[in-house]
């Protein structure tokens, strides 16, 4: 399938969120072991050349990007069974599939998605370097403030 849509110029937005909340009963109850494993196949896709975004399906699951990559970077259920660990995105990934690839498949990425001169200055800044914590951390990665529409907004209690 993702061959396919890479042929046709296709991008894929996938539901990350899924595999914490629901994996363990798609596990036990609806799909198996098997198709469970391939739930949300995000390192297929990358691996066929398909653009690549994942989201939260908010209001379905809360919104939270950091959540969204680690879901995707961590594929673990809360029985703490990793579900499909061939499919596991890398956190340069992730980040890049909730922000430049969530721009493209959009057809965004002109205004949104990446700090460049000539886009929106829409940003969060991070007190935690994403890239050196523990993938496991990601979802717990601090943020000191955003910036929206070039104001600078501190976090309270930051």
């Amino acid at each position: 399938m993702f061959r396919r849509m890479a042929a046709l110029g296709l991008s894929v937005n996938l539901f990350a969120n899924h595999l914490w909340y629901w994996g363990d009963q798609h596990w036990e109850m609806t799909m198996g072991p098997d198709r469970a494993q391939r739930l949300n196949a995000c390192r297929s896709a990358l691996d066929a050349g398909v653009p690549l975004a994942i989201h939260s399906d908010a209001p379905v699951t809360p919104l939270g990007p950091l959540f969204t990559a680690w879901c995707a970077v961590n594929r673990i259920t809360p029985s703490g069974r990793v579900l499909g660990e061939a499919e596991r995105l890398t956190v340069p990934q992730a980040l890049h599939a909730i922000t430049l690839g969530a721009a493209w498949t959009l057809k965004l990425d002109h205004e949104i998605g990446s700090i460049e001169c000539g886009k929106r200055a829409d940003f969060c800044v991070l007190d935690d370097d994403p890239l050196v914590l523990d993938p496991l951390r990601l979802k717990d990665a601090r943020v000191w403030g955003t910036v929206l529409s070039g104001r600078v907004f501190e976090a309270r209690g930051a």
